[in-house]
């Protein structure tokens, strides 16, 4: 065990994330870790303000609050996590990232008792996209695991969670709840409760389309690509046969443009 646990500690003082192998229960080292630059997430300031703030507050020594990151897929929930971790790592390398798979969400106690064993590093442990499409026993299951853990978890863990929902599931299975319950208030308590133990609610809603514009302006100024009235009118055009606007769509429009005009993007 001592061996084991040196090997893990001389790992950890090498690499700064990981994602976790549930079939090995270990940490499966990530190399040559390089997110999105952070400048280049845009039009998410105060998302990008509260969540660098938390994070940083938890590198620094403090127990802050976990947060989960709700709304439109495509608006940089994830890459947010990731690239405010590289930020923030650069000055503090005792703080890791480990990925765990939502369908290894099951191991989160065993996480928990296996990282609290080396308390001079700090873990932020990222789910992406957990969502739930119905009350069944996975469910039931799952949020006893998180919600027990959440209570009992290691000052020196943090849990990021991004979700395209509010309360972790579809917002018709609570309306239907609050109209069709003998006990209203309870069943619906119930079904949000999980929710509630994350500290921080951190919103990403749709763009407006001046928004969506500003992002695409933004992103050729950074990169030296042309931008002009038609080529407004062709970013907006991308997003319409897209059928949304989001950050991903306009980063997608920029590939594309600067393909067209045969230059090199380096993230």
């Amino acid at each position: 065990m001592f061996f084991s646990n040196l090997l893990i500690k001389n790992t950890l003082s090498s690499y700064n994330s990981f994602i976790w192998d549930s079939h090995l229960k270990k940490l499966k080292k990530i190399k040559n870790f390089k997110p999105i630059n952070i400048n280049l997430l845009i039009g998410i300031d105060r998302q990008k303000k509260t969540l660098l703030k938390n994070t940083e507050s938890f590198a620094s020594g403090n127990f802050t609050n976990n947060a989960l990151l709700w709304g439109s897929r495509g608006n940089g929930k994830s890459s947010l996590i990731k690239s405010i971790f590289y930020v923030i790592n650069k000055n503090y390398k005792k703080l890791k990232l480990l990925q765990l798979n939502k369908n290894d969400i099951f191991d989160i106690e065993f996480i928990y008792s296996f990282l609290s064993k080396f308390s001079n590093y700090r873990f932020v442990i990222f789910i992406d996209d957990l969502s739930f499409e119905k009350i069944d026993s996975d469910y039931k299951i799952i949020k006893s695991t998180l919600d027990g853990s959440i209570q009992n978890q290691p000052n020196n863990i943090l849990l990021y969670v991004t979700s395209n929902r509010r309360h972790l599931m579809p917002r018709d299975m609570i309306d239907n709840e609050r109209s069709s319950a003998i006990h209203t208030d309870e069943s619906v308590e119930e079904k949000i409760s999980l929710s509630d133990r994350f500290g921080l609610w951190i919103g990403f809603h749709n763009l407006s389309q001046n928004d969506y514009i500003d992002i695409v302006n933004k992103y050729c100024i950074e990169f030296s690509l042309s931008f002009n009235e038609e080529i407004k009118k062709e970013s907006i055009r991308w997003s319409l046969q897209r059928g949304n606007r989001t950050g991903r769509t306009a980063w997608q429009y920029i590939l594309n443009h600067a393909a067209n005009e045969n230059k090199k993007i380096k993230i």
